[in-house]
């Protein structure tokens, strides 16, 4: 294993388990983002270790957009798994509803964490 994927790996365990320890504290609105960004990564690393044009697209502009994370999770879902564009809609709506918005409560939150769960584990497989 790189040195690259045991920090990625890192990383990610870490964004699970703090979104854990919100939900603990009844914070849905950090458990959301938290949940939100592990999904965020896992997609950019599967779009790496998949080659994606889309990958590829983001390392040239320095930077993703939305529009290249959902081309990505469409093009995974095609080729991976279809669960994972499922999995993304989870993510994207913890993302906007739980945490810009705030409308989301605990049990919403608690809800998708197994899904978000699911897409980050794809990474081991």
């Amino acid at each position: 294993m790189k040195i690259e994927d045991k920090d990625k790996i890192e990383l990610l365990l870490r964004m699970l388990s703090e979104a854990e320890e919100y939900i603990e504290k009844g914070d849905p609105i950090q458990a959301s983002e938290k949940l939100y960004k592990a999904s965020e990564e896992a997609i950019k690393e599967l779009a790496r270790r998949f080659e994606l044009s889309e990958y590829e697209e983001a390392e040239r502009n320095g930077r993703w957009t939305t529009t290249l994370l959902f081309k990505a999770v469409r093009r995974l879902s095609e080729r991976v798994k279809p669960e994972i564009l499922d999995w993304w809609t989870q993510a994207w709506l913890l993302h906007v509803e739980g945490f810009h918005e705030a409308r989301l409560d605990m049990e919403e939150v608690k809800v998708r964490v197994s899904r978000i769960k699911e897409l980050v584990n794809l990474l081991w497989k």
